[in-house]
C-alpha cells in the first residue's frame, strides 16, 4: 500500500510534496521520492528508506518547482532500491507514480523494447511511464495519452502523470485502488489519501472507479471510464487528520469496532481484479514461492494465534497443504521439524511483539523456503526481518484488546489462504466464489453493526458473572476462543472456550444455572452436530446464549434461551462476520461493569517483552 502526493500551483510544491508523504508514513515504506518540473527539466529526487531519509537527500541537492508528483514504495515488483523507487521517468520527459500492481506488464515491456524504449527499473510501473511517452511523442496530449495507457493495463492502479510538454498539468488515474483530488482557489492537487492534503485543502472529488481527472493550477476536469467529461461532487472534510481520536464514540474500542467495514474495504483495496487476487500483493517473487510451497507455519501470540489457528482450517480445506500453527513462546523453546519447502508466516498486529520476532530469527535459521508477515505496520521489526509480508491495513488501534487488527488480519490471512489454493489446484468455481465472498464483506459487517442494541441488552445479563464458557465448531472454535478472550480482558470475567465436541470429555462438570454458555452457530455442515451439543448444555440448566445464522436461527433456541440472529453469511467470511457480536458483547459487559475498556489492568497494546 504506498502513497501518492502531486500539485500544480503558483507556488513551490515542495514542502507541500514532502509534507504529504509524511502524512502517508503511518503506512511505512521502503523508498521515498519526488519529481518536478523545473526551468532545468525534468527533476527526480529519489533514495532507498524513509521519509526522513528523502528530505536529507533533498537538503543536500535542493530543487524547486511549481508542478511535481511524490511517492512512498513498498516493493511488489522490484527489490527496495533507489532505482526501483518512485516516480518512474521516460526519456526525462514524462514522470509516474503508481499505487498498484499491473499484471500484463511483461508483455507492454517487450512491446516497448521492441520500440526502443529502455527500462532502468525491475517495476511494473515503468512500463507505464513508456507507455504514455510513446502517445505523447506522437502528438497526443498527456490526457490523452494516459487515457490510451490505462486502456493497455491489466490489474490494479491509481497513478499521477506529468510531462515537460505540458507544465502546470497533472493527470490522476484509477482503476482498483483509491485517488482523491483536492481542491483550493490557485491550486490542485491529487494524492491517495485525504489525510495527505488536509494541511492545505478541505475540499475534495473522490473519484470513481475508472475515472480520469486533469488537474491544473485553475481548475479540474474528470472524465469517467468512457472518457465522458463528468461532474463529481465536491466534498467537505470536516474532521481532523488525526486519525486516533475518538470522535462520537465513549471508547477507541467501540470506535474501532465499528471502523471494521472501511479497515476490511482497505485491506481488500487494490488487491482483487477481475474475480481473483493479485498474486504480487505478498511481494517480489511470491507466484514462484507460493509455487512452491509444500507446508506452512505459522507462529503467532495472542488474538493473532487465534487467526492463524483459522487460517490452519483455510488452507488445509483450500490448498490441500499441511499447516502447523504454533504459539510463538512454545516454538521458540522447542527443536521442531520443519517439512520440505515450508513457508513460514508470522503474524503480528505491532511487528515488534517479543516472542514472535524471537521465533521469526530463529526460523530463519532451520531452513524454511522463506518468510511472510501478516502484519499492521510496515516499518515493523517483524515486517523488516520477512522476505515477503501483507499488510493489514487496519490503521491505528488505541484500544489493547484488540478487534479490527484481529478481522483484517483474517482477511489477510484469507487472501493467502485463497492464493495457495489457486496455485495447488483449486476448482476455478470454487475460488472464484470465495473471492466474491470477500468482496462482499465490508456489506455483511454493516449488518452485524446494526446489532449492537439487542447485543447490549444481552450484555445486562453477564453483569454479576464470574465465569463463561464459549463453544464452536470448525473455524468458529478459534472465534470462540477470540470471543473468550475479549470478555476476560476488559470485564474480567473468566472465560473458556471449548470446541462443542469436547465438552463430554470434561468442560460439562463446570455448567449449571450460574454459567453463561455461548454458542456460534453459522450454517456449515458442522450445524446439526454443534445442535447435539447445546442440547447436552440445556440439559444441565445452562443459561444459553446463541449467535445462529439468520437461515437456521429458527428453532435453534428455547424457552429460557437467548437469541442474537447474524446476517447470512458464505463459509469464508462466516468466523469474521461472526467475531463482531462477540466484540460487542464484551464491550458491553464491560461498560455494565465498570472496567476501564481501552486500558484493561495488567494489559499493554504491543507486547514487546518477552
Amino acid at each position: 500500500m504506498c502513497g501518492i502526493v502531486a500539485a500544480a500551483a503558483r507556488r513551490d510544491v515542495v514542502p507541500t510534496l514532502i509534507a504529504g508523504l509524511k502524512a502517508l508514513e503511518y503506512r511505512g515504506y521502503d523508498s521515498a521520492g519526488i519529481a518536478l518540473l523545473t526551468d532545468n527539466g525534468l527533476t527526480r529526487v529519489r533514495t532507498k528508506g524513509k521519509v526522513r531519509d528523502l528530505e536529507t537527500l533533498y537538503a543536500t541537492q535542493p530543487v524547486h518547482g511549481h508542478t511535481g508528483i511524490a511517492h512512498t514504495r513498498w516493493a511488489t515488483h522490484g527489490a527496495p532500491v533507489t532505482m526501483n523507487a518512485h516516480p518512474m521517468a521516460s526519456r526525462d520527459t514524462v514522470a509516474v507514480v503508481h499505487n498498484g500492481i499491473i499484471e500484463n506488464h511483461d508483455e507492454l515491456r517487450s512491446e516497448l523494447r521492441a520500440l526502443g524504449f529502455v527500462f532502468t527499473s525491475e517495476t511494473d510501473t515503468e512500463v507505464i511511464a513508456h507507455l504514455v511517452e510513446h502517445h505523447h511523442s506522437q502528438g497526443l496530449s498527456l490526457l490523452e495519452s494516459v487515457q490510451r495507457t490505462i486502456a493497455r493495463l491489466h490489474g490494479a492502479y491509481a497513478i499521477a502523470v506529468m510531462s515537460l510538454r505540458e507544465p502546470g498539468r497533472v493527470i490522476g488515474a484509477r482503476r482498483g485502488s483509491p485517488m482523491v483530488v483536492g481542491l483550493s482557489d490557485d491550486e490542485q492537487f491529487i494524492a491517495s489519501d485525504i489525510h495527505a492534503l488536509l494541511p492545505v485543502t478541505r475540499r475534495f472529488i473522490y473519484l470513481d472507479e475508472g475515472d480520469v481527472a486533469e488537474v491544473n493550477i485553475d481548475q479540474v476536469r474528470v472524465f469517467d471510464a468512457q472518457g465522458q467529461q463528468v461532474e463529481r461532487t465536491v466534498k467537505q472534510a470536516h474532521f481532523s487528520a488525526d486519525a486516533v481520536e475518538r470522535g462520537e464514540y465513549r471508547h477507541y474500542m467501540l470506535k474501532e469496532i465499528h471502523e471494521q467495514p472501511q479497515a476490511i474495504a482497505d485491506t481488500l483495496e487494490g488487491r482483487l481484479s477481475g474475480g481473483h487476487i493479485l498474486t504480487e500483493i505478498f511481494g517480489v517473487g511470491a507466484r514462484e514461492l507460493l509455487t512452491r510451497t509444500r507446508a506452512v507455519q505459522i507462529v503467532a501470540c495472542g488474538s493473532s494465534y487465534h487467526a492463524a489457528l483459522i487460517a490452519r482450517y483455510w488452507i488445509e480445506a483450500f490448498a490441500g497443504l499441511p499447516c502447523i500453527v504454533e504459539i510463538a513462546s512454545e516454538y521458540r523453546y522447542r527443536q521442531s521439524v520443519v517439512m520440505p519447502d515450508s513457508l513460514l508466516v508470522t503474524v503480528s498486529q505491532s511487528g515488534e511483539t517479543a516472542d514472535t520476532l524471537a521465533a521469526l530469527k530463529l526460523a530463519k535459521t532451520r531452513g524454511y523456503l522463506s518468510e511472510l508477515a501478516i502484519c499492521n505496520v510496515p516499518e515493523s521489526s517483524i515486517v523488516r526481518e520477512s522476505k515477503l509480508s501483507l499488510m493489514t491495513r487496519a490503521g491505528p488501534e488505541i484500544g489493547v484488546a484488540s478487534t479490527k487488527a484481529f478481522t483484517t488480519q483474517l482477511v489477510a490471512l484469507a487472501l493467502l489462504a485463497l492464493e495457495l489454493g489457486r496455485h495447488h489446484g483449486l476448482d476455478n468455481a470454487r475460488y472464484e466464489a470465495l473471492v466474491k465472498q470477500l468482496e462482499t464483506l465490508p456489506g455483511a459487517l454493516r449488518g452485524v453493526l446494526t446489532l449492537d442494541g439487542a447485543i447490549k441488552q444481552m450484555a445486562q445479563h453477564f453483569v454479576s458473572k464470574q465465569h463463561a464458557l464459549f463453544l464452536g465448531r470448525g473455524t468458529q472454535f478459534p472465534i470462540a476462543m477470540e470471543g473468550a478472550l475479549k470478555l476476560k480482558e476488559i470485564s474480567y470475567i473468566h472465560a473458556e472456550a471449548y470446541p462443542a465436541g469436547e465438552l463430554k470429555h470434561g468442560p460439562l462438570a463446570l455448567v449449571d444455572e450460574d454459567m453463561p454458555v455461548i454458542a456460534v452457530a453459522p450454517n456449515d455442515h458442522l450445524l446439526e452436530k454443534l445442535k447435539s451439543n447445546i442440547e447436552e448444555v440445556r440439559a444441565r440448566g445452562a443459561e444459553l446464549y446463541v449467535l445462529a445464522d439468520e437461515d437456521v436461527a429458527h428453532g435453534m433456541t428455547r424457552d429460557r434461551d437467548h437469541l442474537i440472529t447474524v446476517p447470512r453469511c458464505g463459509e469464508l467470511i462466516a468466523p469474521i462476520v461472526f467475531t463482531v457480536p462477540l466484540q460487542l458483547l464484551a464491550y458491553h459487559v464491560a461498560v455494565l461493569r465498570g472496567t476501564d475498556v481501552d486500558q484493561p489492568r495488567n494489559l499493554a497494546k504491543s507486547v514487546t517483552v518477552e
